[in-house]
């Protein structure tokens, strides 16, 4: 378990090398495999839980080195980290699709907040900028929260599946 950690940890490192081109490549190929894995998901997690069995909800080793990984990868360069979260989750949690979008929605605050406050200390930061997207983000999140928990769980992978398509589309 500590090789993946230390390849983790240098994770930040390796992102930073890249040039900007491997983000157009790279993104939109991360994007199109969650969304894959949100399309199979009812069907993977019906295959999980008969392979499981009632061990289906423990947060093993896999699910907290892909949590990590999404959320150093949020940290630093945050397309559709939502997705990449939500399909980790999904793979990892037998539980309704808007049950893992809150928890999902909880992991992304925590890894943008953290990253955040990593950023106001180590670059420079437009405050002017920040002050839009902050209340836009929580006026988001109310909403979101609101109507998200009343989708029944197809029109919801829908929702996501098409915004993941739009990101696709708009990276490409």
């Amino acid at each position: 378990m500590l090789a993946p950690l230390r390849l983790l940890a240098l994770l930040p490192l390796f992102l930073l090398t890249l040039p900007a081109s491997a983000f157009k490549a790279i993104v939109p190929a991360f994007i199109a495999l969650a969304l894959l894995l949100i399309i199979a998901q009812p069907r993977l997690a019906r295959v999980l839980r008969r392979h499981r069995g009632h061990d289906h909800q423990r947060i093993g080793p896999a699910t907290m080195f892909g949590v990590l990984a999404c959320g150093v990868y949020a940290g630093y360069f945050g397309a559709a980290q939502g997705i990449l979260m939500l399909a980790i989750l999904g793979l990892s949690f037998d539980d309704e699709l808007q049950r893992l979008n809150a928890t999902k929605n909880v992991l992304a605050g925590l890894a943008n907040f953290l990253a955040g406050v990593i950023f106001a200390f180590a670059a420079h930061v437009d405050w002017s900028v920040v002050a839009l997207i902050a209340p836009g983000a929580i006026i988001g999140g109310v909403l979101g929260a609101r109507y998200g928990r009343r989708l029944p769980p197809a029109p919801l992978r829908a929702l996501i599946v098409a915004v993941g398509i739009v990101a696709i589309v708009r990276l490409l």
